[in-house]
């Protein structure tokens, strides 16, 4: 039966020099509003994106042929937990950070590589993903968005829901149906679609607190040409689950509520009652276990490893953790929830949108499932 084995990471030298430089730039122009620091990684600032692909910070493990700075994963990883653990403003371009330009040179032709890749790096370029779709909940095998053969070109039909960050992206990487009459994971392709392409039409979603996070996109005849097909024909779900576990075991997993754990921290003060105490060591002591674990499946990935299950393993315990905190804090810090009080303010925050957490990404039936067939249980 295979298990969860972590391991030490061996951190670079360079580990230092990225974490005081990536914190200098956060200091020169983060996010100082306690709410936007929290779930920092869906809140965009386009301007911030950009100062990060400067910097060299963005697309850091790709060939520099197409932009990239050809460091470490581990290096990458130190970044990346650097920038949330203070709050920073990444939601622009993480989605395209994190797994479309990773599967863009995987699998895409050279000329979407060229037009894309490079842009990327840069932090001139943003994705969103195209899979949820209306009244399928996760069953993402029921496509119905269709991609038909007309000529030369695709053209689509259809509507996603639920895409994060549609509203700032430069373009979509879409699941659609191009094979008609096919069902389930059958007949499936992946396109890369132009958010500007004719036809294209982005609608928000607003969620309780305000935020806009969330689209509606829809297709009426989105024409694309031959070369927007991503990898290869009717190999659309095996591409797209591949592609989801580049998403499932980075420290955004655990760290979208530490801005709260910060605030806690900052309201104990040098003498905190035993109750608060008890807690913030409880926290602590679970953030460090969760660092490991994800720090192992980073190692793995930089061996070339695929750590698929334990991947999942540390988005489903990670995800318990960062929606725990929020109830947490409550129960021990007499607050009013609808004051100023920073502390307050985060608390009230991620008492509403942390019930999502375990959504983005997978929920955690499915993740389940996923865990028990990697230990051999079904």
């Amino acid at each position: 039966m295979q298990t969860f084995a972590t391991e030490a990471v061996d951190w670079p030298e360079s580990a230092t020099a990225l974490r005081e430089q990536v914190r200098a730039l956060v200091a020169e122009h983060g996010e100082r509003d306690p709410v936007r620091r929290a779930n920092c990684w869906t809140k965009a600032d386009p301007a911030f994106s950009r100062r990060l692909g400067e910097a060299g910070l963005l697309g850091m493990t790709w060939p520099r042929e197409y932009g990239g700075h050809e460091r470490s994963q581990i290096e990458r990883y130190v970044v990346i937990e650097e920038l949330l653990a203070a709050g920073a403003p990444v939601g622009a371009h993480w989605i395209a950070d994190r797994q479309s330009g990773p599967l863009l040179l995987r699998m895409g032709n050279e000329e979407l590589k060229r037009r894309w890749v490079p842009a990327i790096a840069r932090g001139e370029a943003f994705a969103c993903i195209g899979l949820s779709e209306p009244n399928s909940g996760s069953d993402l095998a029921s496509v119905r968005t269709s991609a038909r053969r007309d000529g030369d070109d695709w053209v689509i039909n259809g509507q996603k829901v639920w895409t994060t960050g549609a509203h700032v992206a430069h373009f979509m990487i879409a699941l659609i149906r191009s094979e008609p009459g096919s069902e389930r994971q059958q007949g499936l392709s992946q396109f890369v679609i132009p958010m500007d392409a004719p036809g294209v039409t982005v609608k928000p979603i607003i969620d309780l607190t305000g935020a806009h996070e969330f689209n509606e996109v829809f297709f009426e005849d989105v024409r694309l040409p031959a070369t927007a097909l991503l990898g290869e024909e009717g190999n659309g779900w095996k591409q797209a689950t591949a592609e989801l576990s580049l998403e499932r075991s980075g420290p955004e997993r655990y760290l979208s509520s530490m801005a709260l754990f910060t605030e806690l921290v900052r309201h104990a003060g040098k003498h905190p009652d035993q109750t608060v105490r008890e807690l913030v060591g409880r926290l602590a002591a679970e953030a460090w276990t969760l660092r490991l674990m994800s720090a192992s499946v980073a190692a793995k990935l930089a061996r070339g490893e695929d750590p698929a299950l334990e991947a999942t393993i540390v988005k489903d315990l990670g995800n318990s953790y960062e929606q725990a905190i929020p109830e947490l804090v409550q129960a021990v810090v007499e607050m009013d929830l609808n004051g100023e009080d920073a502390l307050a303010r985060v608390t009230a925050y991620l008492l509403q949108v942390s019930p999502s957490f375990s959504l983005r990404g997978g929920t955690r039936e499915i993740l389940k499932g996923i865990i028990a067939r990697g230990l051999g249980l079904r």
